[in-house]
């Protein structure tokens, strides 16, 4: 084990001066092996931070190592429960995955560092929250990207339209202008579950409440089949499949190949759209997805990754200064203006705020929402019953009759052990 070996060898070093410290002796250096995932975060940006860190700590090393997402899964579980002396240290996961690691006691708890140190209280919920495990802080966020509208500004101005909408009323109504004859007013997928949690969120409904300890689907509330109305009113406003998500066909090539006025997507997607359609070029604009009231944006869905560290790890105080550094203001605002991400606290937006797609996006970021914080959510996704559900309901069935159903499916799913 790791640790015992330190242990041991500090033993020995202490009969002749000290666990290495020898008088007049540098301290002794420790490296870090820190995993991130592919396309996270560049290369150059990577290697600034390595000079940087190292030359202001000069007792620590940095080994960062690229992971691919395909099976990190089981990679992370098998660094988690073995001690192998080339094991991570800090390691990067998608936030709504830090309770599925924090479960079996794998992770450091970082609760003190992020309530002493780290201002917790400014995090964006939709990656503080899921990096808990119960009272306790597991996952510090480190980056943010959630949806936004991307919008045809040409053809807002043809249907005279000069300004994005504040409130969901007023964005029905102007997207009921711009569903012409020739054109959609929106594509939106019929099971595209992750913007609807949004506008379940921001009815005050829930996909899934714990209570006493047992999670319950919540999808048959009259909050949330106020939200599932409302995407069901807003996907009649275009030709989006009540059968499919936003990936069958990818939307990005159903908005650049036609008279799209509106697809829900990360802002990252118009690369995809402007290298199908080039013509597009300068025609596209972003605005958060609104909300109910005017000046506040709307509940959405907040995708990204937290940092974690290994409850195994023998450099624990030099795994936290790597993981401070990395969220904190200044290497956390340099990550987002380099690679279009929202900065990991609402008070840090500012950073972010000449790029008009992040700005949409973190102005949405601040409402963001991730999914029920239970290891057990996996096994919701993996037979998806809100995706069915969504279909049912826009092909004219009764929605709170396939509610229930739905919800005592998501019920039976979160009870599997």
């Amino acid at each position: 084990m790791r640790r015992r070996l330190l242990a041991l060898v500090c033993v020995s070093a202490t009969l002749l001066s000290g666990c290495g410290m020898l008088p007049g002796s540098e301290p002794e250096r420790r490296t870090v092996t820190v995993w991130v995932m592919q396309h996270s975060a560049s290369q150059e940006y990577l290697d600034r931070f390595t000079e940087e860190f190292e030359r202001e700590h000069t007792d620590i090393d940095l080994d960062v190592r690229v992971q691919e997402w395909t099976g990190i899964g089981e990679k992370v579980q098998r660094a988690l429960e073995t001690d192998e002396p080339d094991g991570p240290d800090v390691i990067e996961v998608g936030n709504t995955q830090v309770a599925t690691y924090a479960e079996g006691d794998g992770l450091l708890d970082l609760t003190l560092e992020s309530m002493r140190d780290w201002g917790r209280d400014d995090w964006l919920p939709g990656l503080a929250e899921p990096g808990q495990w119960g009272s306790q802080q597991y996952g510090i966020p480190w980056y943010a990207a959630n949806r936004v509208v991307i919008y045809r500004k040409d053809l807002f101005r043809e249907a005279g339209v000069t300004a994005p909408p504040e409130t969901r009323d007023e964005w029905l109504t102007l997207t009921e202008k711009l569903d012409t004859g020739d054109g959609q007013g929106i594509y939106l997928a019929g099971q595209d579950w992750y913007t609807l949690a949004g506008f379940i969120w921001e009815e005050g409904g829930e996909l899934a409440t714990n209570r006493d300890g047992v999670w319950r689907g919540t999808l048959d509330s009259p909050q949330a089949l106020r939200g599932m109305d409302f995407y069901r009113r807003l996907q009649a406003l275009g030709d989006g499949p009540v059968d499919a998500d936003e990936e069958h066909p990818p939307q990005a090539g159903v908005f650049a190949d036609g008279r799209v006025a509106q697809i829900v997507a990360v802002p990252g997607v118009a690369r995809a759209i402007l290298k199908q359609n080039p013509a597009l070029e300068g025609k596209l604009g972003y605005f958060p997805v609104p909300g109910r009231k005017a000046g506040t944006a709307g509940s959405v869905f907040t995708g990204g990754s937290d940092l974690v560290v290994p409850a195994n790890t023998d450099v624990r105080d030099a795994a936290i200064e790597v993981v401070a550094a990395l969220t904190g203001e200044r290497w956390n605002t340099d990550l987002a203006r380099t690679m279009n991400y929202v900065p990991n606290k609402a008070s840090l937006a500012g950073a972010v705020a000449g790029e008009e797609g992040v700005a949409a996006m973190a102005a949405g970021a601040a409402q963001g929402r991730a999914t029920p914080g239970t290891p057990q959510w996996s096994e919701v996704e993996a037979d998806n019953p809100i995706k069915e559900y969504m279909t049912k309901v826009l092909r004219g069935a009764d929605p709170a009759t396939e509610a229930r159903r739905a919800a005592g499916r998501i019920t039976e799913a979160l009870a599997f052990d």
